[in-house]
């Protein structure tokens, strides 16, 4: 029900920003929690941000809390992540998803997942 296509991505150096946007498609965008993976080659898909279903609730991993910001435009069905003070550790690619679980911080409980866009940080 739930179509996800991120873009936004790049290759930057340690300390710049970024900012990823996630389009939905469909008119029940407001009626997902909202939440930003990441995952690099041989390891587990990881948990960074998330948001409810207004984007007044937001949470976040401890790795880039003060650092990202997740915000959502219910009105242009997006779901936006700020990411700034960009470290080498950051580069993975990012996927947006989509679930009825506020506050999720696992992939297993999201339901719909968009094919992820590459951020890549250079030191």
């Amino acid at each position: 029900q739930l179509e996800l296509v991120e873009s936004g991505g790049g290759l930057v150096q340690a300390g710049d920003s970024l900012n990823l946007s996630c389009t939905a498609s469909g008119r029940t965008f407001s009626s997902y929690a909202m939440g930003w993976f990441r995952q690099t080659p041989g390891k587990e898909r990881e948990f960074v941000a998330g948001s409810g279903y207004s984007g007044a609730i937001t949470y976040y991993a401890d790795s880039v809390k003060g650092r990202f910001t997740i915000s959502r435009d219910n009105a242009k069905n997006t779901v936006s992540l700020q990411m700034n003070s960009l470290k080498s550790e950051d580069t993975a690619v990012y996927y947006c998803a989509g679930g009825a679980i506020v506050g999720a911080r696992t992939p297993q409980v999201y339901d719909f997942w968009g094919q992820g866009t590459q951020v890549t940080v250079s030191s």
